[in-house]
C-alpha cells in the first residue's frame, strides 16, 4: 500500500465548540441542544456519567464522583469554548462551583454552567424576580431546588412537583401535564415568570404557547442551559428557538 501525503484543517467547531455532561438516564438534554444548535460550525460534543435508576441524594453523591470522568472523555483534541452540566437537581446538591471545580479536572475550558446557574443568569437578564417552579422529582429532591432560587434573591411563591422517582418516567411525564402545572404555580399572586425544572423533561415545544396563554416568561433547565452557553461563547442559536429569553 502506498502511502500519500495529506493536509491538515481545523476543527468541526469553527464557530463554537460545546460540550455536556449528560446524565445517562436522560433522554431529552441531548436532542434538545441538537434542535437548538443547528449551525454546522458548531461542534457539540455530548459525554455521560451513571445516574441510577433512581434519583435520590445517594445516586446524586454517586454522579459528583463521576464527573471529572465524564468530562475526560470528550474528545481530548477538541479546545472547548464552554461545557454544560446536564442536572439542575444534582448542581443544587452538589453546588455550582463544586461542579465546575470536578468538571475541570476531566477538561479545560473557560466556561462551566449548569442549568441552576443559567437559570439565575436568564431570570437576571429578564429582570423578573417572583417564580412559580415545576419540578419532576419526590420532595427530597425537589425542595433544595426551591431553596436554591430563594437563597439566590428569587421567591418562589408557588411549587408543584409530580412526586417522580424513577428516572426514566421524567422524559415520559405528558405535555398536558406540564401544561397543567405551569398553570397553577402561574396562577399564584405575584409570579413573574415560571421555571420548568429537570432536563428530562420534555418542556422545548411547550414554551411559546405558555407564554402566549400565561403572559409572563417561561423558562425550561434546557432552554436555559443553551442560552447561558450561547451568550458565553457567541454560538448561533436555531431561529425558532422558544421563549422570550432568546429575544434578551
Amino acid at each position: 500500500m502506498k502511502t500519500v501525503s495529506f493536509d491538515l484543517i481545523g476543527p468541526i467547531g469553527q464557530k463554537a465548540t460545546l460540550g455536556l455532561v449528560v446524565l445517562q438516564a436522560d433522554e431529552t438534554l441531548e436532542q434538545d441542544f441538537r434542535r437548538l444548535f443547528q449551525d454546522r460550525d458548531v461542534a457539540l460534543y455530548v459525554s455521560r456519567i451513571p445516574s441510577g435508576e433512581e434519583l435520590s441524594t445517594d445516586s446524586i453523591a454517586a454522579m459528583e464522583a463521576e464527573l471529572p470522568r465524564g468530562a475526560w472523555l470528550l474528545p481530548r483534541a477538541a479546545r472547548f469554548d464552554a461545557l454544560g452540566y446536564g442536572c439542575t437537581s444534582g448542581t443544587t446538591l452538589i453546588g455550582a462551583e463544586a461542579v465546575a471545580r470536578l468538571v475541570r479536572r476531566g477538561v479545560e475550558t473557560p466556561v462551566v454552567t449548569d442549568p441552576l446557574t443559567a437559570a439565575l443568569a436568564a431570570l437576571a437578564a429578564l429582570g423578573v424576580g417572583r417564580l412559580g417552579l415545576v419540578t419532576p422529582y419526590v420532595e427530597e429532591i425537589a425542595a433544595p431546588v426551591r431553596d436554591a432560587f430563594e437563597a439566590a434573591g428569587f421567591p418562589v411563591a408557588a411549587a408543584v412537583t409530580f412526586g417522580e422517582e424513577v428516572e426514566a418516567r421524567v422524559a415520559r411525564i405528558a405535555p398536558d401535564s406540564i401544561r397543567a402545572a405551569a398553570r397553577a404555580v402561574a396562577a399564584a399572586p405575584g409570579v413573574e415568570a415560571v421555571f420548568l425544572s429537570c432536563t428530562n423533561l420534555r418542556t422545548l415545544d411547550l414554551i411559546d404557547d405558555l407564554e402566549a396563554e400565561l403572559g409572563i416568561p417561561v423558562l425550561s433547565s434546557n432552554q436555559v442551559l443553551a442560552w447561558h452557553m450561547a451568550r458565553s461563547t457567541g454560538a448561533p442559536l436555531a431561529v425558532d428557538a422558544p421563549g422570550r429569553l432568546f429575544r434578551v
